[in-house]
Protein backbone atom coordinates (compact mmCIF):
# COMPACT_ATOMS: atom_id res chain seq x y z
CA UNK A 1 0.00 0.00 0.00
CA UNK A 2 1.11 3.53 -0.70
CA UNK A 3 1.61 6.18 1.94
CA UNK A 4 -0.89 9.06 1.54
CA UNK A 5 0.64 12.02 -0.28
CA UNK A 6 -0.52 14.40 2.48
CA UNK A 7 1.37 12.36 5.08
CA UNK A 8 4.60 12.45 3.08
CA UNK A 9 4.15 16.15 2.29
CA UNK A 10 3.80 16.98 5.97
CA UNK A 11 7.02 15.14 6.79
CA UNK A 12 8.82 17.16 4.11
CA UNK A 13 7.23 20.39 5.34
CA UNK A 14 8.38 19.77 8.91
CA UNK A 15 11.97 18.82 8.08
CA UNK A 16 14.50 20.91 6.25
CA UNK A 17 16.73 18.89 3.95
CA UNK A 18 19.79 20.49 5.60
CA UNK A 19 18.63 19.37 9.05
CA UNK A 20 18.30 15.76 7.91
CA UNK A 21 21.55 15.71 5.93
CA UNK A 22 23.59 17.49 8.64
CA UNK A 23 23.01 14.54 10.98
CA UNK A 24 25.63 12.65 8.95
CA UNK A 25 27.31 15.28 6.74
CA UNK A 26 29.12 18.42 7.95
CA UNK A 27 27.57 21.31 6.02
CA UNK A 28 28.60 24.93 5.55
CA UNK A 29 26.33 27.75 4.37
CA UNK A 30 27.17 29.18 0.97
CA UNK A 31 24.65 31.68 -0.35
CA UNK A 32 21.24 30.02 -0.53
CA UNK A 33 22.74 26.54 -0.37
CA UNK A 34 24.79 24.35 1.96
CA UNK A 35 27.91 22.52 0.83
CA UNK A 36 29.84 19.55 2.22
CA UNK A 37 31.89 16.50 1.35
CA UNK A 38 29.98 13.83 -0.51
CA UNK A 39 28.61 10.98 1.65
CA UNK A 40 28.65 8.82 -1.49
CA UNK A 41 32.36 9.13 -2.36
CA UNK A 42 35.66 9.87 -0.63
CA UNK A 43 36.74 13.36 -1.64
CA UNK A 44 38.83 16.29 -0.42
CA UNK A 45 36.96 19.08 -2.22
CA UNK A 46 33.29 19.58 -1.39
CA UNK A 47 30.99 18.71 -4.28
CA UNK A 48 27.81 17.95 -2.32
CA UNK A 49 25.09 20.64 -2.12
CA UNK A 50 21.80 20.98 -0.25
CA UNK A 51 19.05 23.39 -1.20
CA UNK A 52 16.29 23.79 1.43
CA UNK A 53 14.22 26.09 -0.74
CA UNK A 54 13.98 23.52 -3.55
CA UNK A 55 13.95 20.62 -1.06
CA UNK A 56 16.70 18.53 -2.63
CA UNK A 57 20.37 17.54 -2.38
CA UNK A 58 22.76 17.02 -5.29
CA UNK A 59 26.19 15.38 -5.47
CA UNK A 60 28.24 16.64 -8.42
CA UNK A 61 30.85 13.92 -7.89
CA UNK A 62 28.45 10.98 -8.28
CA UNK A 63 25.28 12.48 -9.76
CA UNK A 64 23.21 11.37 -6.74
CA UNK A 65 20.15 13.61 -6.38
CA UNK A 66 16.94 13.52 -4.37
CA UNK A 67 14.82 14.55 -1.39
CA UNK A 68 15.05 13.61 2.30
CA UNK A 69 13.51 10.17 1.69
CA UNK A 70 16.08 9.40 -0.99
CA UNK A 71 18.93 10.57 1.23
CA UNK A 72 17.95 8.39 4.19
CA UNK A 73 17.36 5.36 1.95
CA UNK A 74 20.76 5.70 0.25
CA UNK A 75 22.90 6.60 3.26
CA UNK A 76 21.32 4.20 5.77
CA UNK A 77 20.36 1.41 3.36
CA UNK A 78 16.69 1.76 4.30
CA UNK A 79 13.72 0.67 2.27
CA UNK A 80 11.19 3.42 1.55
CA UNK A 81 8.85 2.38 4.37
CA UNK A 82 11.73 2.36 6.86
CA UNK A 83 12.82 5.82 5.69
CA UNK A 84 9.29 7.14 6.15
CA UNK A 85 9.08 5.77 9.70
CA UNK A 86 12.51 7.17 10.57
CA UNK A 87 11.72 10.66 9.23
CA UNK A 88 8.20 10.73 10.68
CA UNK A 89 9.70 10.07 14.10
CA UNK A 90 12.28 12.82 13.49
CA UNK A 91 9.43 15.20 12.55
CA UNK A 92 7.46 14.36 15.70
CA UNK A 93 4.67 12.61 13.80
CA UNK A 94 2.88 9.38 14.58
CA UNK A 95 3.85 6.38 12.40
CA UNK A 96 1.46 5.47 9.64
CA UNK A 97 0.59 1.80 10.09
CA UNK A 98 -1.92 1.12 7.29
CA UNK A 99 -4.39 -0.20 9.84
CA UNK A 100 -8.10 0.12 9.29
CA UNK A 101 -8.05 2.98 11.78
CA UNK A 102 -5.42 4.80 9.71
CA UNK A 103 -7.41 4.24 6.54
CA UNK A 104 -10.52 5.65 8.20
CA UNK A 105 -8.56 8.64 9.49
CA UNK A 106 -7.17 9.31 6.02
CA UNK A 107 -10.67 9.22 4.58
CA UNK A 108 -11.95 11.55 7.33
CA UNK A 109 -9.01 13.90 6.70
CA UNK A 110 -9.82 14.14 2.98
CA UNK A 111 -13.45 14.96 3.80
CA UNK A 112 -12.45 17.44 6.50
CA UNK A 113 -10.15 19.30 4.09
CA UNK A 114 -12.81 19.43 1.41
CA UNK A 115 -15.44 20.84 3.80
CA UNK A 116 -13.09 23.61 4.89
CA UNK A 117 -12.08 24.38 1.31
CA UNK A 118 -15.67 24.76 0.15
CA UNK A 119 -16.65 26.80 3.22
CA UNK A 120 -13.68 29.16 2.93
CA UNK A 121 -13.94 29.55 -0.86
CA UNK A 122 -17.63 30.36 -0.60
CA UNK A 123 -17.31 33.09 2.03
CA UNK A 124 -14.13 34.47 0.49
CA UNK A 125 -16.14 35.11 -2.68
CA UNK A 126 -18.98 36.53 -0.58
CA UNK A 127 -16.62 39.16 0.87
CA UNK A 128 -15.37 40.18 -2.55
CA UNK A 129 -18.57 40.00 -4.63
CA UNK A 130 -21.65 40.16 -2.38
CA UNK A 131 -23.18 43.61 -1.82
CA UNK A 132 -24.37 42.44 1.61
CA UNK A 133 -20.73 42.33 2.68
CA UNK A 134 -20.40 46.13 2.62
CA UNK A 135 -19.98 46.36 6.42
CA UNK A 136 -17.13 43.86 6.25
CA UNK A 137 -15.57 45.66 3.28
CA UNK A 138 -15.65 48.91 5.23
CA UNK A 139 -13.87 47.27 8.14
CA UNK A 140 -11.25 45.74 5.81
CA UNK A 141 -10.66 49.13 4.17
CA UNK A 142 -10.42 50.83 7.57
CA UNK A 143 -7.70 48.36 8.57
CA UNK A 144 -5.71 49.30 5.47
CA UNK A 145 -6.11 45.98 3.63
CA UNK A 146 -6.26 45.82 -0.14
CA UNK A 147 -7.69 43.17 -2.44
CA UNK A 148 -4.29 41.49 -2.76
CA UNK A 149 -4.11 41.08 1.03
CA UNK A 150 -7.63 39.63 1.19
CA UNK A 151 -6.82 37.15 -1.56
CA UNK A 152 -3.39 36.24 -0.21
CA UNK A 153 -4.82 35.22 3.18
CA UNK A 154 -8.17 34.01 1.74
CA UNK A 155 -10.06 36.30 4.16
CA UNK A 156 -13.85 35.95 4.00
CA UNK A 157 -17.09 37.23 5.48
CA UNK A 158 -19.85 34.88 6.65
CA UNK A 159 -23.07 36.38 5.31
CA UNK A 160 -26.60 35.13 5.98
CA UNK A 161 -27.62 34.95 2.32
CA UNK A 162 -27.44 31.17 2.26
CA UNK A 163 -27.86 28.42 4.80
CA UNK A 164 -24.37 27.04 4.29
CA UNK A 165 -25.13 24.01 6.46
CA UNK A 166 -27.94 22.83 4.19
CA UNK A 167 -25.81 23.66 1.17
CA UNK A 168 -22.93 21.47 2.40
CA UNK A 169 -25.33 18.75 3.58
CA UNK A 170 -26.04 17.98 -0.07
CA UNK A 171 -22.48 16.70 -0.39
CA UNK A 172 -21.36 15.72 3.13
CA UNK A 173 -22.75 13.70 6.05
CA UNK A 174 -24.12 15.35 9.20
CA UNK A 175 -21.43 13.62 11.21
CA UNK A 176 -18.64 15.08 9.05
CA UNK A 177 -20.11 18.58 9.23
CA UNK A 178 -20.42 18.34 13.00
CA UNK A 179 -16.85 17.06 13.34
CA UNK A 180 -15.53 19.99 11.30
CA UNK A 181 -16.30 22.38 14.19
CA UNK A 182 -17.82 24.91 11.78
CA UNK A 183 -21.30 24.38 13.24
CA UNK A 184 -22.81 23.86 16.67
CA UNK A 185 -26.21 22.41 17.59
CA UNK A 186 -28.77 24.86 19.04
CA UNK A 187 -30.96 22.91 21.47
CA UNK A 188 -33.76 25.49 21.39
CA UNK A 189 -33.97 25.73 17.62
CA UNK A 190 -33.09 22.05 17.19
CA UNK A 191 -30.78 22.82 14.29
CA UNK A 192 -27.10 23.31 13.48
CA UNK A 193 -25.96 26.94 13.54
CA UNK A 194 -23.05 28.46 11.61
CA UNK A 195 -20.42 29.19 14.29
CA UNK A 196 -18.91 32.14 12.39
CA UNK A 197 -22.12 33.91 11.35
CA UNK A 198 -21.61 37.68 10.79
CA UNK A 199 -17.86 37.40 11.29
CA UNK A 200 -14.84 38.11 9.14
CA UNK A 201 -12.97 34.83 8.89
CA UNK A 202 -9.25 34.06 8.71
CA UNK A 203 -8.38 30.54 7.50
CA UNK A 204 -5.81 28.75 9.68
CA UNK A 205 -3.59 26.41 7.66
CA UNK A 206 -1.44 23.53 8.75
CA UNK A 207 2.27 23.50 7.96
CA UNK A 208 1.56 22.08 4.49
CA UNK A 209 -0.87 24.88 3.62
CA UNK A 210 -4.17 23.01 4.03
CA UNK A 211 -6.94 24.85 5.88
CA UNK A 212 -7.72 23.06 9.16
CA UNK A 213 -9.51 25.73 11.21
CA UNK A 214 -10.86 29.28 11.18
CA UNK A 215 -10.50 32.38 13.29
CA UNK A 216 -13.47 34.74 13.24
CA UNK A 217 -13.81 38.42 14.21
CA UNK A 218 -17.16 40.03 14.87
CA UNK A 219 -17.68 43.47 13.36
CA UNK A 220 -20.82 44.20 15.34
CA UNK A 221 -20.59 46.48 18.35
CA UNK A 222 -22.00 44.53 21.29
CA UNK A 223 -21.00 43.34 24.71
CA UNK A 224 -22.17 39.73 24.64
CA UNK A 225 -20.17 38.41 21.69
CA UNK A 226 -16.47 37.62 21.94
CA UNK A 227 -14.48 39.82 19.56
CA UNK A 228 -12.44 36.82 18.30
CA UNK A 229 -13.27 33.12 18.28
CA UNK A 230 -11.49 30.09 16.82
CA UNK A 231 -12.68 26.74 15.60
CA UNK A 232 -12.93 24.28 18.49
CA UNK A 233 -10.29 21.58 18.65
CA UNK A 234 -10.98 18.65 16.35
CA UNK A 235 -9.19 15.45 15.30
CA UNK A 236 -7.19 17.55 12.85
CA UNK A 237 -6.78 20.85 14.71
CA UNK A 238 -5.02 21.37 18.03
CA UNK A 239 -4.54 25.03 18.99
CA UNK A 240 -1.34 24.43 20.93
CA UNK A 241 0.27 22.59 18.00
CA UNK A 242 -0.38 25.10 15.23
CA UNK A 243 0.56 28.67 14.36
CA UNK A 244 -1.13 31.12 12.00
CA UNK A 245 0.94 31.77 8.85
CA UNK A 246 3.64 29.18 9.62
CA UNK A 247 2.99 27.61 6.21
CA UNK A 248 4.09 30.85 4.50
CA UNK A 249 6.80 32.05 6.89
CA UNK A 250 8.68 28.72 7.11
CA UNK A 251 9.70 29.12 3.46
CA UNK A 252 11.64 32.27 4.40
CA UNK A 253 13.81 30.36 6.88
CA UNK A 254 16.28 29.74 4.06
CA UNK A 255 16.97 33.48 3.99
CA UNK A 256 16.22 34.67 7.53
CA UNK A 257 17.16 33.08 10.84
CA UNK A 258 14.50 34.85 12.94
CA UNK A 259 10.72 35.02 13.13
CA UNK A 260 8.25 37.39 14.82
CA UNK A 261 5.62 35.77 17.02
CA UNK A 262 2.60 38.06 17.47
CA UNK A 263 -0.84 37.75 19.05
CA UNK A 264 -3.41 38.29 16.32
CA UNK A 265 -4.34 37.62 12.72
CA UNK A 266 -4.32 41.32 11.84
CA UNK A 267 -0.84 41.71 13.35
CA UNK A 268 0.42 38.99 11.00
CA UNK A 269 -1.34 40.49 7.99
CA UNK A 270 -0.25 44.05 8.90
CA UNK A 271 3.43 43.05 9.05
CA UNK A 272 3.15 40.77 6.02
CA UNK A 273 1.72 43.44 3.74
CA UNK A 274 4.53 45.75 4.88
CA UNK A 275 7.06 43.18 3.63
CA UNK A 276 7.85 41.66 7.05
CA UNK A 277 6.76 38.17 6.15
CA UNK A 278 8.66 36.08 8.70
CA UNK A 279 5.77 36.36 11.15
CA UNK A 280 3.36 33.94 12.85
CA UNK A 281 0.67 34.20 15.54
CA UNK A 282 -0.45 31.85 18.29
CA UNK A 283 -4.12 31.00 18.29
CA UNK A 284 -5.76 32.66 21.26
CA UNK A 285 -4.20 30.39 23.87
CA UNK A 286 -1.08 30.59 26.02
CA UNK A 287 2.11 29.91 24.08
CA UNK A 288 3.07 26.23 24.26
CA UNK A 289 6.38 24.34 24.24
CA UNK A 290 5.13 22.53 21.14
CA UNK A 291 4.77 25.83 19.25
CA UNK A 292 8.27 26.91 20.27
CA UNK A 293 9.68 23.56 19.12
CA UNK A 294 7.93 23.93 15.77
CA UNK A 295 9.50 27.35 15.21
CA UNK A 296 12.91 26.02 16.26
CA UNK A 297 12.76 23.61 13.32
CA UNK A 298 12.99 26.58 10.96
CA UNK A 299 14.39 29.57 12.86
CA UNK A 300 17.22 30.16 15.34
CA UNK A 301 15.69 33.27 16.89
CA UNK A 302 12.09 33.93 17.99
CA UNK A 303 11.06 37.54 18.68
CA UNK A 304 7.83 37.62 20.67
CA UNK A 305 5.99 40.89 20.07
CA UNK A 306 2.58 41.05 21.73
CA UNK A 307 0.32 44.08 22.09
CA UNK A 308 1.78 46.99 24.04
CA UNK A 309 -1.12 47.26 26.50
CA UNK A 310 -1.43 45.64 29.94
CA UNK A 311 -3.09 42.46 28.65
CA UNK A 312 -0.37 42.09 26.02
CA UNK A 313 2.30 42.43 28.70
CA UNK A 314 0.65 39.78 30.89
CA UNK A 315 0.42 37.46 27.89
CA UNK A 316 4.12 38.07 27.18
CA UNK A 317 5.03 37.16 30.77
CA UNK A 318 3.04 33.90 30.53
CA UNK A 319 4.72 33.19 27.21
CA UNK A 320 8.16 33.80 28.73
CA UNK A 321 7.61 31.44 31.66
CA UNK A 322 6.13 28.76 29.38
CA UNK A 323 8.79 28.96 26.68
CA UNK A 324 12.02 29.42 28.68
CA UNK A 325 11.89 25.67 29.28
CA UNK A 326 12.79 25.17 25.59
CA UNK A 327 15.78 27.56 25.54
CA UNK A 328 18.81 26.03 23.80
CA UNK A 329 22.44 27.13 23.30
CA UNK A 330 22.04 27.66 19.56
CA UNK A 331 18.58 29.27 19.81
CA UNK A 332 17.30 32.58 21.19
CA UNK A 333 13.95 33.81 22.47
CA UNK A 334 13.59 37.60 22.63
CA UNK A 335 10.77 39.96 23.63
CA UNK A 336 9.82 43.23 21.98
CA UNK A 337 7.50 45.77 23.62
CA UNK A 338 6.16 48.49 21.36
CA UNK A 339 5.64 52.05 22.71
CA UNK A 340 2.44 54.00 23.28
CA UNK A 341 0.16 50.96 23.47
CA UNK A 342 0.89 50.10 19.84
CA UNK A 343 0.36 46.60 18.51
CA UNK A 344 2.53 45.36 15.60
CA UNK A 345 -0.19 46.14 13.06
CA UNK A 346 -0.75 49.73 14.18
CA UNK A 347 2.98 50.44 14.60
CA UNK A 348 4.05 49.23 11.16
CA UNK A 349 1.09 50.90 9.44
CA UNK A 350 1.77 54.23 11.15
CA UNK A 351 5.57 54.32 10.99
CA UNK A 352 6.46 51.86 8.26
CA UNK A 353 8.64 48.83 7.70
CA UNK A 354 12.03 50.48 8.34
CA UNK A 355 11.03 52.03 11.67
CA UNK A 356 9.58 48.77 12.93
CA UNK A 357 12.74 46.81 12.06
CA UNK A 358 14.94 49.56 13.52
CA UNK A 359 12.95 49.65 16.77
CA UNK A 360 13.01 45.87 16.93
CA UNK A 361 16.79 45.68 16.53
CA UNK A 362 17.42 48.29 19.24
CA UNK A 363 14.81 47.32 21.84
CA UNK A 364 14.44 43.55 22.02
CA UNK A 365 15.34 41.89 25.31
CA UNK A 366 16.42 38.31 25.98
CA UNK A 367 13.88 36.10 27.70
CA UNK A 368 15.81 35.55 30.96
CA UNK A 369 16.42 39.29 31.36
CA UNK A 370 12.77 40.11 30.73
CA UNK A 371 11.72 37.65 33.45
CA UNK A 372 14.31 39.06 35.88
CA UNK A 373 13.25 42.68 35.21
CA UNK A 374 9.59 41.86 35.75
CA UNK A 375 10.02 40.20 39.14
CA UNK A 376 12.65 42.73 40.25
CA UNK A 377 9.97 45.45 40.05
CA UNK A 378 7.99 43.56 42.70
CA UNK A 379 10.86 43.39 45.23
CA UNK A 380 10.52 45.46 48.42
CA UNK A 381 13.48 46.35 50.61
CA UNK A 382 13.01 43.57 53.13
CA UNK A 383 14.49 40.06 53.54
CA UNK A 384 11.20 38.24 52.95
CA UNK A 385 10.55 39.95 49.62
CA UNK A 386 14.12 39.32 48.46
CA UNK A 387 13.91 35.68 49.47
CA UNK A 388 10.67 35.21 47.50
CA UNK A 389 12.33 36.94 44.54
CA UNK A 390 15.35 34.62 44.63
CA UNK A 391 13.22 31.51 45.09
CA UNK A 392 11.00 32.46 42.14
CA UNK A 393 13.93 33.00 39.77
CA UNK A 394 15.65 29.78 40.81
CA UNK A 395 12.39 27.92 40.27
CA UNK A 396 12.03 29.34 36.75
CA UNK A 397 15.66 28.58 35.87
CA UNK A 398 15.26 25.00 37.09
CA UNK A 399 12.59 24.33 34.43
CA UNK A 400 15.06 24.79 31.55
CA UNK A 401 15.69 21.41 29.93
CA UNK A 402 19.14 22.14 28.51
CA UNK A 403 21.67 21.81 31.35
CA UNK A 404 24.18 24.17 29.76
CA UNK A 405 21.68 27.01 29.34
CA UNK A 406 20.19 26.30 32.77
CA UNK A 407 23.60 26.87 34.36
CA UNK A 408 24.18 30.24 32.70
CA UNK A 409 20.67 31.55 33.30
CA UNK A 410 21.02 30.62 36.98
CA UNK A 411 24.48 32.25 37.08
CA UNK A 412 23.01 35.43 35.62
CA UNK A 413 20.21 35.50 38.18
CA UNK A 414 22.58 34.88 41.08
CA UNK A 415 24.95 37.61 39.86
CA UNK A 416 22.09 40.11 39.74
CA UNK A 417 20.61 39.00 43.05
CA UNK A 418 24.02 39.42 44.73
CA UNK A 419 23.73 43.16 44.07
CA UNK A 420 20.82 43.24 46.53
CA UNK A 421 23.18 42.03 49.28
CA UNK A 422 26.45 43.89 48.59
CA UNK A 423 27.86 43.32 52.10
CA UNK A 424 28.01 39.57 51.80
CA UNK A 425 31.54 38.49 50.91
CA UNK A 426 31.78 34.99 49.50
CA UNK A 427 35.13 33.40 50.42
CA UNK A 428 36.99 30.76 48.52
CA UNK A 429 38.94 28.10 50.47
CA UNK A 430 41.46 27.25 47.83
CA UNK A 431 42.51 30.46 46.10
CA UNK A 432 42.51 33.35 48.57
CA UNK A 433 42.89 36.12 46.06
CA UNK A 434 40.04 34.90 43.90
CA UNK A 435 37.12 37.34 43.96
CA UNK A 436 33.51 37.00 43.02
CA UNK A 437 32.89 37.64 39.35
CA UNK A 438 31.23 40.95 38.56
CA UNK A 439 28.52 41.46 35.99
CA UNK A 440 31.10 42.97 33.63
CA UNK A 441 33.08 39.73 33.66
CA UNK A 442 30.07 37.48 33.02
CA UNK A 443 30.49 37.69 29.25
CA UNK A 444 34.20 36.94 29.53
CA UNK A 445 33.39 33.94 31.73
CA UNK A 446 30.80 32.76 29.21
CA UNK A 447 33.29 33.03 26.34
CA UNK A 448 35.86 31.03 28.31
CA UNK A 449 33.39 28.20 28.89
CA UNK A 450 31.82 27.99 25.45
CA UNK A 451 34.18 25.15 24.59
CA UNK A 452 33.20 23.18 27.70
CA UNK A 453 30.64 20.40 27.39
CA UNK A 454 27.74 19.93 29.78
CA UNK A 455 29.31 16.75 31.16
CA UNK A 456 32.59 18.57 31.91
CA UNK A 457 30.65 21.10 33.98
CA UNK A 458 28.97 18.28 35.92
CA UNK A 459 32.34 16.64 36.50
CA UNK A 460 33.76 19.92 37.82
CA UNK A 461 31.07 19.91 40.52
CA UNK A 462 31.93 16.33 41.48
CA UNK A 463 35.66 17.11 41.73
CA UNK A 464 34.93 20.35 43.60
CA UNK A 465 33.30 18.33 46.40
CA UNK A 466 36.28 15.97 46.54
CA UNK A 467 38.78 18.83 46.78
CA UNK A 468 36.80 20.77 49.38
CA UNK A 469 35.59 17.90 51.58
CA UNK A 470 38.25 15.16 51.52
CA UNK A 471 37.43 14.06 55.10
CA UNK A 472 33.77 13.56 54.17
CA UNK A 473 34.81 11.56 51.07
CA UNK A 474 37.17 9.43 53.19
CA UNK A 475 34.30 8.51 55.51
CA UNK A 476 31.88 7.90 52.64
CA UNK A 477 34.18 6.50 49.99
CA UNK A 478 31.63 3.85 49.03
CA UNK A 479 29.55 6.59 47.40
CA UNK A 480 32.14 7.26 44.70
CA UNK A 481 33.62 3.80 44.12
CA UNK A 482 31.84 3.19 40.80
CA UNK A 483 31.91 6.73 39.44
CA UNK A 484 32.89 7.10 35.79
CA UNK A 485 34.18 10.39 34.33
CA UNK A 486 34.17 11.02 30.59
CA UNK A 487 36.40 14.01 29.77
CA UNK A 488 40.10 13.16 29.57
CA UNK A 489 41.48 15.96 31.77
CA UNK A 490 38.93 15.44 34.53
CA UNK A 491 39.45 11.68 34.38
CA UNK A 492 43.22 12.25 34.74
CA UNK A 493 42.70 14.52 37.75
CA UNK A 494 40.25 12.10 39.41
CA UNK A 495 42.56 9.09 39.01
CA UNK A 496 45.51 11.09 40.37
CA UNK A 497 43.48 12.19 43.42
CA UNK A 498 42.47 8.61 44.20
CA UNK A 499 45.97 7.21 43.72
CA UNK A 500 48.00 9.90 45.52
CA UNK A 501 45.65 10.14 48.49
CA UNK A 502 45.30 6.37 48.86
CA UNK A 503 41.52 6.54 48.43
CA UNK A 504 41.46 9.79 50.46
CA UNK A 505 43.02 8.13 53.51
CA UNK A 506 45.91 10.60 53.37
CA UNK A 507 44.81 13.73 51.50
CA UNK A 508 46.80 16.98 51.44
CA UNK A 509 45.95 19.38 48.63
CA UNK A 510 49.24 21.27 48.87
CA UNK A 511 51.32 18.09 48.54
CA UNK A 512 49.60 16.66 45.48
CA UNK A 513 51.82 16.17 42.44
CA UNK A 514 49.11 17.24 39.97
CA UNK A 515 49.01 19.91 37.27
CA UNK A 516 47.73 23.01 39.08
CA UNK A 517 45.82 24.10 35.96
CA UNK A 518 43.56 21.06 36.24
CA UNK A 519 42.69 21.97 39.83
CA UNK A 520 42.22 25.64 38.95
CA UNK A 521 39.66 24.69 36.27
CA UNK A 522 37.61 22.83 38.84
CA UNK A 523 37.51 25.77 41.24
CA UNK A 524 36.72 28.15 38.41
CA UNK A 525 33.93 26.34 36.59
CA UNK A 526 32.16 24.13 39.15
CA UNK A 527 28.51 25.22 39.06
CA UNK A 528 27.75 24.15 42.64
CA UNK A 529 29.89 27.00 44.00
CA UNK A 530 26.69 29.03 44.11
CA UNK A 531 25.13 26.79 46.77
CA UNK A 532 28.29 25.51 48.46
CA UNK A 533 28.65 28.26 51.08
CA UNK A 534 25.25 27.37 52.56
CA UNK A 535 26.12 23.67 52.84
CA UNK A 536 29.81 23.62 53.76
CA UNK A 537 29.27 22.68 57.42
CA UNK A 538 26.24 20.44 56.98
CA UNK A 539 27.21 16.88 56.06
CA UNK A 540 23.64 15.90 55.27
CA UNK A 541 23.38 18.70 52.71
CA UNK A 542 26.78 17.80 51.28
CA UNK A 543 25.67 14.20 50.82
CA UNK A 544 22.48 15.36 49.12
CA UNK A 545 24.47 17.56 46.74
CA UNK A 546 26.91 14.75 45.98
CA UNK A 547 24.05 12.31 45.37
CA UNK A 548 22.46 14.72 42.89
CA UNK A 549 25.76 15.24 41.05
CA UNK A 550 26.36 11.47 40.90
CA UNK A 551 22.83 11.01 39.52
CA UNK A 552 23.65 13.49 36.73
CA UNK A 553 26.84 11.58 35.87
CA UNK A 554 24.98 8.27 35.87
CA UNK A 555 22.24 9.67 33.64
CA UNK A 556 24.84 10.93 31.19
CA UNK A 557 26.32 7.45 30.98
CA UNK A 558 22.82 6.07 30.37
CA UNK A 559 22.19 8.69 27.68
CA UNK A 560 25.33 7.60 25.83
CA UNK A 561 24.24 3.97 25.97
CA UNK A 562 20.73 4.95 24.83
CA UNK A 563 22.12 6.92 21.87
CA UNK A 564 24.25 3.95 20.84
CA UNK A 565 21.26 1.64 21.00
CA UNK A 566 19.01 4.10 19.13
CA UNK A 567 21.56 4.28 16.34
CA UNK A 568 21.78 0.49 16.30
CA UNK A 569 17.99 0.15 16.32
CA UNK A 570 17.65 2.58 13.39
CA UNK A 571 19.75 0.12 11.41
CA UNK A 572 18.73 -3.34 12.60
CA UNK A 573 15.16 -2.64 13.88
CA UNK A 574 15.50 -5.78 16.01
CA UNK A 575 13.18 -6.57 18.90
CA UNK A 576 16.15 -7.42 21.13
CA UNK A 577 17.70 -3.98 20.60
CA UNK A 578 14.33 -2.32 21.17
CA UNK A 579 13.82 -4.15 24.51
CA UNK A 580 17.30 -3.18 25.70
CA UNK A 581 16.60 0.39 24.71
CA UNK A 582 13.29 0.37 26.58
CA UNK A 583 14.97 -0.96 29.73
CA UNK A 584 17.66 1.73 29.65
CA UNK A 585 15.10 4.49 29.19
CA UNK A 586 13.08 3.09 32.07
CA UNK A 587 16.21 3.07 34.24
CA UNK A 588 17.00 6.67 33.26
CA UNK A 589 13.48 7.79 34.19
CA UNK A 590 13.83 6.08 37.58
CA UNK A 591 16.98 8.13 38.21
Amino acid sequence: MKYPKDYLDEIKARLKVSNVVSRSVSLKKRGKEFVGLSPFKNEKTASFTVNDEKEFYHCFATGEHGNIFDFVMKTQNFKFGEAVKFLANLAGMKPYTFSKQDEEREKDWSTYKEIYKKYIDYFHNELIKNNNSSIAKSYIKKRGLKLDDVQNFKIGFVTNDIDIYDYLLKEFDKKDLKNSGLFYFDEKKQKFINRFKDRIIFPINNISGDAIAIGGRTIKENNYLAKYINSPETNFFKKGSNLYNLDKSRILSNKLDYVYLVEGYMDVIGLYKNKIRNVVANLGTALTSRQISMLYQFFNKIIICFDGDESGYRAALRAAENSIIELKPEKKILFLFLPNNHDPDSYVNELGNDKFLEFSAQNNIEIHKFIFNHYYKEVDNNPSSKAIFEKKLKSIASTIRDEYIKKYVLDYYLEEISKLTPNINIKNQYIKNKTTKTLKSTQKYYNETKSLTSIEIKEFSFLYILLNKPEFIKNNFHLIENVRLFSNENKTLYEALIKQSNNFEDFNLNQLDIDKNLIDRVFKYASIKNIWEKSINDEEKIENILTEVLRDLKNYELELRILDLEEKFSKDLSEDTFNKLKELKKLKNMN
